[in-house]
């Protein structure tokens, strides 16, 4: 009876587990099908390289602006949050004294993951658009993203360098060579390709977010961006415009292509970056 159990309760587990990831990969080539299906149509070179068109704004013309606004975002988001997330987790990995300080510090990195998006765009507004007198601009879009992705990319490259071999360390500082010649010589260039790839997820993060930029930096229609102190359209917050007010549908979805298409690249980068690593 026991044996008869034993069987019944691990099929059932295999069972569970192989419907469980049947379920997740089914739903994602649904989700990208049904996009590429409405929207395929969509692509085409004008519609990627002319701007906004007709009445109302976005029934005719392309997206290009937008794309070019979106880039800038995450450009300055993966920057700010680089020069935030790679100290501290250097201080974390490697420098904090006692384990009340991490622990301390890691609480406030995992309360500021959980703040709404909403809440982010409304500090954003206030600090950088009102206070700091950025104005709706590229600047202050990119910098709040920056503090929305500072979490994820922060606890990856933490993760990493924990990871990177301890012995290596060990035999570098009792050779007489400085924790920090180590960390900068032999340890960050050891970790390089994790990093870029954490930077470069938070980047596809950041690209797809639409509240934090919805009151800092994205704007109805502007022309391709000339500086980071000027307001500029985005991918999310034009579908979000397109369907919201009921532009057009069939743009919508060419737009929503191009953004999952240039997510998919964002993503793909890293395992890349790993590959080229690993063969190295």
């Amino acid at each position: 009876m026991r044996n008869n159990n034993g069987k019944t309760s691990h099929l059932s587990l295999r069972l569970w587990l192989f419907l469980s990831v049947f379920l997740v990969m089914a739903s994602l080539c649904v989700i990208f099908g049904y996009i590429f299906i409405q929207g395929g149509s969509e692509l085409s070179l004008s519609f990627l390289t002319n701007m906004p068109q007709g009445f109302p704004l976005g029934i005719d013309g392309g997206i290009w602006p937008a794309i070019v606004g979106s880039f800038w975002f995450t450009t300055i988001a993966c920057i700010f949050a680089s020069f935030l997330a790679l100290p501290t987790a250097i201080f974390l990995a490697f420098y904090a004294k006692t384990t009340r300080i991490v622990s301390l510090c890691h609480f406030f990195i995992h309360s500021m993951a959980g703040i709404p998006s909403i809440i982010l765009g409304l500090f954003g507004y206030t600090f950088f658009v009102v206070t700091l007198n950025f104005g709706v601009s590229i600047l202050s879009g990119g910098l709040i993203l920056g503090i929305m992705i500072f979490p994820f990319i922060e606890v990856r490259v933490e993760k990493t360098l924990l990871e990177f071999p301890k012995n290596i360390m060990q035999a570098s500082i009792s050779l007489g060579i400085t924790k920090t010649w180590t960390l900068f010589h032999l340890i960050l260039p050891g970790c390089i390709g994790n990093i870029a790839s954490a930077i470069a997820l938070g980047g596809s993060f950041a690209m797809g977010a639409t509240a934090p930029i919805l009151f800092t930096g994205a704007v109805l229609f502007a022309p391709s961006p000339r500086s980071i102190f000027s307001p500029a359209m985005a991918l999310p917050n034009h579908l979000y415009i397109l369907v919201g007010q009921g532009v057009s549908i069939s743009k919508a979805y060419g737009t929503a292509l191009v953004l999952i298409i240039l997510l998919l690249v964002l993503n793909i980068v890293p395992l890349v970056i790993k590959m080229y690593r690993k063969e190295r």
